[in-house]
């Protein structure tokens, strides 16, 4: 019998496939990864302490979607998601935070999901509440008008009370001033201000407001009077430390030693290293919510490697990102595809938006083709950027377009691939001045 429910490896690629150009074994080493982890939470607990999460070491030039998979396949399976770079914690004067923190980070992030699911959940509970709280602030103000009350409930509901003004009571923001801990010493301790402060009364002051802003401060305090708060956060830390996912950029900026770790003033890259060991191995975490447990999180860590190697980070460090996938560097055809595949694609996203003021733009497929071939042209004689140097490319070449937009709505433009060389073959031809256009 299948115990194990969900997306499966395959179906996970396909999505990603939908955004993302290539890559096929990264996008297949995180699908594995995502799958042995709900396969692991299907074993009995005995059996579960002893299976250790494959976390992942992604190793690849900048812009070829390291980033992108992961913030996707979080999307994809509707999981807490954190990015942080490595460097950030050899940074000097880097006070009040250390590695920990990314967890705590990604705790906030998973009770937010959970108190925006519930949130959706009681909506419209919510909004009748509002309605009647606004029909007594109308009334009140002797605003009914014709018909009685039904209408002024219709009235209220197409919204064409939403400019009038009324007073309603609100709950004024209480913002102690106690700035004697840090947020991550307070986070160490298991101190949450905000739950301290949750016992006293809260004053309410009258105010005068439009029915549209009334409506926005009655509807979110009417959703948090229906949560039940403790619930939303022992769901959230179940949610990141069992389906939390964390993206350790700049992990190769670690592995630097030697005469370059001497030279540098910063905290000692092996010894964030040190730090990361416990985390990825699977230890305890004290948060403000509760304590957390990381051998259910998936870690994924990326870098380039340009100018070290894997095998310079700690053996122990090594040793705890099991599954290495490489990924390779994008071509002018991949360019290309990038341009028109994904859903998210650039063209479409400039149509899209110009759209918005009236105005048809429109691609041809040798347009598309000058845009990949100007964008690997560049890569190739300046710092190669990855996917990145396309936004900069097709922002360039849709600079007078999106500028005359809103003189031009009803019109359509079709780009095509004279236009595209027109507007960057002079700034791909002069290097110095690419350097700071292109």
């Amino acid at each position: 019998m299948n115990r194990v429910q969900g997306l499966t490896p395959r179906q996970v690629v396909e999505r990603l496939d939908q955004y993302i150009v290539g890559q096929h074994e990264a996008k297949r080493a995180v699908a594995i990864a995502l799958r042995n982890r709900m396969r692991r939470a299907a074993l009995p607990e005995e059996r579960r302490r002893e299976v250790r999460q494959a976390n992942i070491l992604m190793i690849g030039p900048t812009g070829v979607g390291k980033t992108e998979i992961a913030r996707r396949l979080a999307q994809i399976t509707s999981s807490p998601f954190v990015k942080v770079e490595a460097t950030k914690y050899t940074e000097v004067g880097y006070v009040g935070r250390d590695v920990d923190s990314m967890v705590r980070d990604l705790v906030e992030v998973s009770i937010d999901l959970v108190k925006q699911r519930e949130g959706r959940r009681v909506e419209e509970k919510a909004d009748r509440v509002v309605e009647d709280q606004l029909l007594r602030a109308l009334k009140d103000g002797a605003t009914q008008g014709e018909g009685g009350t039904e209408r002024l409930v219709q009235r209220l509901r197409d919204g064409e009370l939403d400019d009038q003004y009324v007073e309603i009571s609100v709950r004024e923001q209480m913002s102690p001033q106690i700035n004697v801990f840090s947020e991550a010493g307070m986070d160490q301790m298991g101190l949450d201000l905000s739950q301290l402060f949750s016992g006293f009364p809260q004053p309410r002051k009258p105010k005068r407001m439009t029915v549209a802003r009334a409506r926005e401060l009655l509807r979110e305090e009417a959703i948090e009077s229906l949560l039940n708060m403790e619930e939303i956060r022992a769901e959230g830390l179940r949610l990141g430390q069992e389906e939390g996912l964390i993206f350790v950029d700049e992990i190769d900026k670690l592995a630097l030693s030697g005469r370059e770790e001497r030279q540098g003033p910063g905290v000692s890259r092996q010894g964030v290293q040190r730090d990361l060991l416990p985390l990825l191995e699977g230890t305890a975490v004290r948060t403000r919510h509760g304590t957390v447990f990381t051998d259910g999180m998936l870690f994924i860590a990326a870098g380039a490697f340009s100018k070290a190697k894997p095998s310079d980070l700690m053996p122990e460090l090594q040793g705890r990102l099991p599954v290495r996938v490489e990924l390779a560097a994008l071509s002018e055809d991949d360019f290309r595809r990038i341009l028109v595949e994904p859903r998210d694609a650039l063209t479409v996203q400039f149509r899209e938006l110009l759209a918005t003021e009236g105005v048809g733009l429109s691609f041809t497929e040798q347009a598309v083709a000058e845009l990949a071939r100007v964008a690997a042209e560049l890569n190739r004689s300046l710092e190669d950027i990855g996917a990145r140097r396309l936004v900069t490319v097709v922002e360039k070449v849709c600079e007078e377009i999106s500028f005359d937009a809103p003189e031009r709505a009803g019109t359509a433009f079709e780009v095509k691939a004279d236009y595209v060389q027109a507007k960057l073959e002079p700034l791909a031809m002069d290097l110095d001045v690419s350097r700071y256009i292109l």
